[in-house]
């Protein structure tokens, strides 16, 4: 027994709605993200690792560097201070450094304590006979020095100036400046910080979170204020800001270019139909698979790419045609026959071409789905999914819904109009070719500079942005983030010796002016093997006399060093440092960020700083220290090279 045409109806719209709400309710729960490591590999190479683990997971990712600018230079002092002081109270920020010192004290107890075990210079000969002697010979001619004031009251305890070597170490790296007690830049203009957060910068939601945070804090440090601070400004840059600004971005692009794709769609139905039925009945496949190819992608990867979403949406535009072809040649056919007749006439004759069409449409988009790109693999799901939800809608849904009579207008005098045009357009055919022709002469003389290979033209980050975050980074003296080399061990303990090997030989680049410098975990956290090395270099029982030694004819007496002796035996018998001996310093965010575990391996990273200001890196210099450090797995990592 046949259904009713009206009960067919029913069915149709009930199931359609059913479809809606379902994905209504999934698309309401979506997270939608504008994170790029959607679009980097799943499977990458050693190199590309390393760009993911700095992209979704690294300490450098989840810094956000601020900037006071405006006003006098004590408001914005104070106005630092204060947000301080109730940013380290809230424990969304793992820690906040604005130049106050803080850690300042627990620093210097740290380095002054642990010297011994901390500095590369304690060697077996350094502390022995005339080596012994020309250490203190040095650090004597040393309290002549600037450095001289610091050192007279610890020479009785480093006779050696392990401790002032260590202040000039750790400060080798380019520092921001300080004024009235806070971080300030090269021009004075501006007080910076420098705040973790807990969240990783993938995190979006939570970014935006510590993001309102800082401004709300901020608010009400102007507004508590003794001086008037209407004029100060806020300037946030970090990957954190960066990824809510991008998301931001992108899914207002995408809104309002979906709007004016609709808009566009809406207007030529209703200029080339002129029906609102016509009109509501055309835009639901694409409505529909919009919406299914959302919910499926959320379903299938628990996170919308805006970039999918934008894309996929002009991709789903496609869709559109199937109900102008069931509008058009449903009019051919219902000339002669019933409703009921002309729909299945219309599904016998025409859907085939249509789902031919569907077809071909998604053997192009399967091949995306094996894509080792996440945010590729999305896109080819999106537009499946969108196109099938939209094909079915066209076959199963709209011929039960279109009106008894439903007619469209007779448009086939604007066909032969636009026929017309181009059989007039044949007589320029030779001129086209012409043209033609001469693009790809074009084409083939820029062949080298035609295409964009730099990924940093696909941000949404606007320039002014970027300059922001270049000036900030200046003026906070942030290692290069581009060029670095990478060892990994089974262990934290391995690391760090390897870490060490490659650091000894990336100092003679330094001396050669090769490099400017560079960051290791291992200069505020040495290996418990270089640790036990320096504890056996230092004198044992036969201490007194290597020092009464040391001393004749130096303007010192053996006897002042008492402490000295004394600080060497404790040294030798102590316990290595550890990790959990950084807690409560500024080191700790260092090592943090430069030595972390990644599965089942220990990575330890050393940023290099290239040569001068705009300067490169010589790769082959840096390949070739590597190769005579003998640590089988250092790599060297151009971050854009592999981004790009």
């Amino acid at each position: 027994m046949r259904s009713s045409p009206k009960r067919l109806r029913l069915i149709a719209v009930a199931a359609w709605l059913a479809c809606v709400m379902v994905t209504l309710l999934i698309v309401g729960q979506a997270r939608f993200t504008a994170d790029l490591s959607a679009f980097l590999p799943e499977a990458p190479t050693q190199e590309q690792r390393v760009l993911l683990d700095q992209v979704r997971d690294g300490v450098v990712s989840r810094l956000i560097l601020v900037g006071i600018e405006g006003g006098e230079a004590d408001q914005r002092a104070n106005i630092s201070k204060a947000m301080a002081r109730q940013l380290r109270e809230d424990a969304a920020f793992a820690s906040v450094n604005n130049g106050e010192p803080v850690h300042a004290e627990r620093d210097r107890a740290y380095l002054f304590n642990n010297r011994y075990l901390l500095s590369p210079a304690v060697t077996a000969e350094r502390y022995a006979g005339e080596g012994l002697r020309n250490s203190i010979s040095e650090a004597i001619d040393m309290l002549a020095s600037p450095a001289g004031m610091m050192l007279k009251s610890m020479l009785p305890r480093d006779p050696t100036a392990e401790t002032v070597h260590l202040f000039e170490q750790m400060g080798s790296a380019n520092r921001p400046l300080t004024s009235q007690g806070v971080w300030t830049s090269r021009n004075g203009q501006r007080a910076l910080m420098v705040i973790e957060t807990r969240a990783p910068s993938g995190d979006t939601d939570a970014q935006q979170a510590a993001i309102q945070r800082i401004e709300t804090v901020f608010d009400q440090a102007r507004m508590t204020s003794p001086q008037p601070a209407a004029e100060l400004k806020l300037v946030m840059t970090g990957p954190g800001v960066f990824a809510v600004q991008s998301r931001a971005t992108i899914e207002g692009e995408v809104t309002r270019l979906s709007l004016t794709g609709v808009a566009i769609i809406v207007i030529m139905l209703l200029l080339v139909y002129r029906s609102p039925t016509v009109l509501v009945l055309g835009l639901m496949p694409v409505v529909s698979g919009a919406l299914v190819g959302v919910a499926a992608v959320s379903l299938g990867f628990g996170v919308v790419h805006g970039i999918t979403l934008g894309f996929g949406t002009t991709l789903i535009g496609e869709a559109v045609d199937y109900s102008i072809y069931l509008f058009i040649q449903s009019r051919q056919l219902a000339a002669g026959s019933g409703d009921a007749a002309s729909r299945q006439e219309w599904i016998r004759r025409f859907w085939p071409t249509i789902r031919l069409g569907v077809l071909t449409s998604i053997a192009g988009f399967c091949a995306l789905l094996f894509s080792d790109f996440p945010g590729l693999a999305q896109l080819g799901l999106y537009s499946i999914s969108g196109l099938l939800a939209a094909a079915a809608i066209t076959r199963f849904v709209l011929p039960y819904l279109l009106p008894a009579g439903f007619r469209v207008r007779d448009i086939s005098a604007i066909g032969r109009c636009f026929a017309a045009v181009a059989m007039r357009l044949q007589k320029w055919r030779v001129a086209v070719l012409i043209l033609v022709l001469a693009a790809c002469a074009v084409i083939i003389a820029n062949r080298n500079t035609l295409l964009n290979t730099e990924v940093s033209s696909l941000s949404p980050v606007p320039p002014e942005a970027q300059a922001a975050d270049a000036a900030l980074r200046a003026d906070l003296g942030a290692p290069d983030a581009r060029n670095m080399v990478i060892v990994s061990a089974p262990t934290g303990e391995l690391a760090l010796q390897a870490a060490e090997k490659v650091a000894s030989q990336l100092q003679h680049l330094v001396e050669r002016g090769v490099l400017a410098g560079f960051e290791t975990p291992s200069r505020y956290l040495p290996s418990i093997a270089a640790q036990r090395s320096r504890q056996e270099s230092l004198p044992g029982d036969d201490a007194g006399q290597r020092v009464r030694k040391a001393v004749e004819g130096l303007p010192l007496r053996a006897e002042t060093l008492a402490p000295f002796l004394q600080d060497m035996a404790e040294a030798r018998m102590r316990a290595p440092l550890t990790r959990a001996d950084l807690d409560n310093t500024s080191f700790a965010l260092a090592v943090d960020s430069l030595l972390f575990n990644r599965g089942s391996d220990w990575v330890a990273m050393l940023p290099l700083t290239a040569p001068g200001v705009g300067g490169t890196i010589d790769e082959a210099e840096v390949r070739k220290a590597l190769s005579e450090s003998r640590v089988d797995n250092a790599l060297f990592v151009d971050l854009k090279v592999e981004l790009d």
